[in-house]
């Protein structure tokens, strides 16, 4: 592997593509140069693969007297008039005839010029929607031009191309801009195709310029609805280049990983065997087979990097646990990071209840530890006086240094940003030695959408729950029966069960969820009087918190009220009742890790969905999903198509997956194409694959790193 990662880029030529400025191009001055800049263009090359994201047939004429509403069309015709009017609001009017019927154009913003322009008796083409005006059929900001008698109205045999902007670039700019890039690439010819000739037919694929140009000025008589859907081949030859290299630069990265020197962990498990004698129950064999495969990597003397999928309640924890005992067995110290405050302090309760027993000492680190005990902590971590840390985001400040970490456990992974953690992995870095990494998601990824996102990683699934698990069913009710669901909890706690109300809001500001949850618990105490309701929200202080969150294991509160805090970690077998408040404001995954907090005992669970009217089409999608399926991948399918992977995988403020033309979700059906071809390209033309990564990847594959 690391002999393979050498030559690639021993041999690998200098990127030839046409990567000039930008401002090279003509029309590009200082302030067109920064407005593309904005939407990510500097480079000639940038501008060629910024594509279209529809397009229109302007070759088509039509008759005045013929125009109906909602039509794009083109039309010509002569100035009769042009006046302001005045209404709410000024506009520029011009009324246009062609001996079939009239109809006006208007402009709400204008400028003199162009009232000047627009002459009386001056031949018009004019592009745009037809709408009914107040007395005429009318175009409100069309393209148009003037034009001679005799000229024919009909310059360009090719779709008229729409392209993303930034506010002060223009359609018209960003089609001369794009002319101008195609006219260099005419000219100079310079942009190198790094897919194989050989196998971009038999992907039955155009070459690259070929595919370029044409998604740039197709043909009239290419079918829109295809363009427009992003399925023409010219735009699926872009696509899967793009893949591919995303593709291989996770691969080269898991394959220079293999290089990397990392502490090897073996160990006579004297840990581990105590911890399994302790343990009340029997792991699932999902559980037995991934925790042996934690263990052989562990025992390598390169970094593991596996990430551990399983749905919520399959168990997870456990076999965090037993990674970590390997560990500290081996002498070795454990991050266990979680994304809020409250998870970690479950992870930390559980933990203590099964690491005490065994010696070891454990704890935590947050924000809002006192000075005093955080001093005194961080002490302790660096004199290696502490085998097990448990924390947020806490554990990547630099105050905090570790004397021999070697493994992070990341919970809930998509939860972090790219550079936190990075920045953990960073800590262990000692004597040329890196960490051991394991991620755990309980938001299962797609097979498809794993293959592209974590081609880096080794992936595990647990994908069996512990025996006696009772699925749970879901209803979904109006918020109009909101006394018919208190009487059911007052039904279900008479009965000795306990139950969760979620609080949610549209608006995401904590203080706001906060005092909704405050008002909701103050109202059900009154109403439920025989019922101990507590409260829980996240800018209670960690110890009020953990005390609530004890009065409710142990059966003290019946009831407990909270926001969205509770999403992940909480685990009360006795809750067999859920309502999730205004549930049409949250995303799939979201309602399925709620859900998971109950169903965890012997008993009947039933999570009640309760929504405000009226609710829109994708709502409606995700309610009927969660009612329909507890099934976390068929969920995660389902949330991949209506979201998209910037929300699945929490990259949307990471940057990590940032596709300029692939769509995860429209173009997944290439994805084992990819595959295949990546491992022919690894074999048989390691010299195309670093200059296409630089092309399609750049400086996003240091992120590779996580």
């Amino acid at each position: 592997m690391k002999q393979m990662s050498e030559e690639i880029n021993r041999r690998s030529q200098p990127v030839c593509v046409n990567s000039q400025p930008v401002k090279q191009l003509k029309g590009v001055g200082p302030k067109a140069q920064e407005r593309l800049k904005r939407i990510g263009i500097t480079t000639v090359q940038d501008v060629l693969f910024h594509l279209p994201y529809k397009y229109e047939d302007r070759t088509q004429v039509g008759a005045i007297g013929t125009l109906q509403p909602g039509m794009q069309i083109g039309v010509v015709g002569y100035i009769q008039t042009t006046q302001l009017q005045f209404g709410r609001r000024r506009s520029l009017v011009s009324v246009i005839e062609d001996g079939t019927g009239r109809f006006a154009i208007r402009f709400f913003h204008f400028n003199i010029a162009q009232k000047e322009l627009l002459k009386k008796g001056l031949r018009i083409h004019c592009f745009g929607e037809i709408r009914k005006g107040s007395r005429l059929m009318e175009m409100v900001h069309p393209e148009f031009r003037v034009i001679a008698d005799t000229t024919n109205p009909i310059t360009d045999h090719r779709l008229t191309p729409y392209y993303p902007t930034t506010e002060g670039l223009h359609q018209l700019s960003m089609r001369k801009i794009a002319n101008e890039a195609l006219l260099a690439l005419d000219k100079n010819n310079s942009l190198v195709d790094y897919l194989p000739t050989a196998i971009a037919k038999q992907l039955r694929f155009p070459d690259l310029q070929t595919a370029i140009r044409f998604c740039h000025r197709p043909s009239i008589g290419t079918q829109l609805d295809e363009l427009e859907a992003g399925m023409h081949p010219a735009q699926q030859r872009l696509a899967f280049e793009e893949l591919l290299a995303q593709h291989l630069s996770l691969r080269l990265r898991r394959e220079s990983g293999s290089s990397q020197s990392a502490p090897p962990m073996v160990t006579k498990g004297h840990l581990v065997e105590k911890f399994f004698q302790s343990l009340p129950f029997q792991l699932t064999q999902a559980q037995q087979k991934v925790t042996a495969q934690i263990s052989s990597d562990l025992e390598r003397s390169y970094p593991m990097h596996r990430l551990v999928q399983g749905d919520v309640g399959s168990g997870k924890t456990v076999v965090a646990a037993l990674a970590a005992l390997q560990a500290i067995e081996a002498g070795y110290q454990v991050a266990f990071m979680a994304p809020t405050e409250l998870l970690a302090e479950q992870h930390l309760q559980t933990f203590k209840q099964w690491f005490t027993p065994l010696g070891l000492k454990i704890n935590w680190l947050s924000g809002k530890l006192p000075k005093k005990t955080r001093t005194a902590t961080l002490s302790a971590i660096k004199a290696n006086k502490i085998s097990f840390m448990v924390g947020t985001h806490a554990l990547f400040q630099d105050s905090v240094t570790f004397s021999k970490l070697g493994l992070v456990i990341v919970d809930e992974q998509h939860r972090f940003g790219v550079h936190q953690r990075l920045s953990m992995l960073n800590k262990g870095q000692h004597n040329d030695k890196h960490v051991h990494q394991l991620i755990m998601t309980a938001t299962p990824i797609p097979r498809t959408l794993a293959m592209a996102a974590y081609a880096d990683l080794d992936c595990s699934i647990i994908d069996e729950l512990p025996p006696g698990r009772q699925p749970v069913e879901t209803a979904v009710i109006p918020h109009t029966r909101r006394l018919e669901i208190i009487k059911r909890i007052e039904t279900a706690c008479g009965n000795g069960a306990q139950a969760y109300w979620v609080c949610t809001l549209i608006d995401e500001s904590e203080t706001l969820e906060c005092e909704a949850a405050i008002d909701t618990a103050t109202t059900l105490s009154s109403t439920l009087d025989n019922i101990n309701v507590g409260l829980i929200h996240g800018r209670m202080s960690s110890t009020a918190k953990a005390s609530v969150m004890s009065e409710f294991k142990d059966g003290k509160v019946g009831l407990l009220v909270a926001t969205t805090v509770i999403e992940v970690g909480v685990d009360v077998p006795n809750a067999s009742l859920m309502i999730i408040e205004n549930a049409e404001r949250l995303g799939l995954a979201q309602l399925h890790q709620l859900r998971g907090r109950i169903g965890r005992g012997t008993s009947k669970s039933v999570c009640v969905l309760m929504y405000q009217s009226p609710l829109s089409e994708h709502a409606k999608t995700r309610l009927n999903a969660l009612r329909k399926t507890g099934d976390g991948f068929e969920i995660a399918r389902i949330d991949l198509e209506t979201r998209g992977p910037g929300e699945l995988l929490g990259t949307r403020q990471t940057g990590l997956v940032s596709y300029r033309i692939a769509d995860l979700v429209r173009d997944q059906a290439l994805l084992p194409q990819v595959e295949h071809v990546a491992n022919v390209m690894l074999k048989k033309h390691t010299t195309n694959i670093q200059p296409l990564i630089s092309r399609w990847v750049g400086y996003a594959a240091n992120y590779a790193d996580v």
